[in-house]
């Protein structure tokens, strides 16, 4: 699939903005495991996705990020009421978890399990998820682990791209990515 058509599928899929970026342009870190190991969203070890012990090594994840050549790098910006909205912050997580898997569906008969999908923290897929009852995980073909867990740097990653960062005072930023090979 050409690189336009899958910045044009993400946008007609929900995204805000997207773009292709080469691998090179993936700035990548341990600091940022660390930063989920800190637990300041809450869900380190709450999730089958953010969970050390099941996605691994940082340094075998950041190895596994380098070895495709493009990412489809997207964003949903949404209107929350201030930086307290949890609530409204909540709702648009919910949609760009759709977002996630509607763009997770629609490139598999392209990729195939050839293509690494990350999305923001928690997964949330399921209201409370298996690992915190000690049972599989109920999809682990839809779950997406976090780009942080992966040791993605978003803030720099998102540098030089049609993509911001901060998009406002009242609004809040998710971020996907999907890795692939031509």
């Amino acid at each position: 699939m050409e690189h336009h058509a899958l910045v044009q599928l993400a946008l007609d899929l929900g995204a805000a903005k997207a773009t292709v970026i080469p691998q090179e342009k993936i700035v990548l870190s341990a600091e940022f495991r660390k930063i989920c190991e800190a637990n300041g969203c809450g869900m380190y070890n709450k999730t089958w996705m953010c969970s050390t012990e099941h996605i691994g090594d940082i340094d075998v994840l950041m190895e596994k990020v380098r070895s495709y050549k493009w990412a489809l790098w997207y964003q949903l910006i949404g209107e929350i009421e201030d930086s307290y909205d949890f609530e409204g912050m909540t709702e648009v997580g919910g949609r760009f978890i759709a977002i996630c898997q509607k763009i997770n569906e629609a490139l598999k008969p392209v990729f195939g399990n050839t293509m690494l999908h990350l999305g923001k923290g928690g997964c949330g897929l399921c209201e409370r998820c298996t690992i915190l009852d000690n049972e599989p995980c109920r999809m682990p073909d839809k779950a997406l682990s976090s780009l942080e867990m992966y040791g993605v740097d978003v803030y720099r990653t998102t540098e030089g791209t049609e993509l911001k960062y901060i998009n406002g005072p009242e609004t809040v930023t998710y971020f996907g990515m999907v890795l692939f090979n031509d």
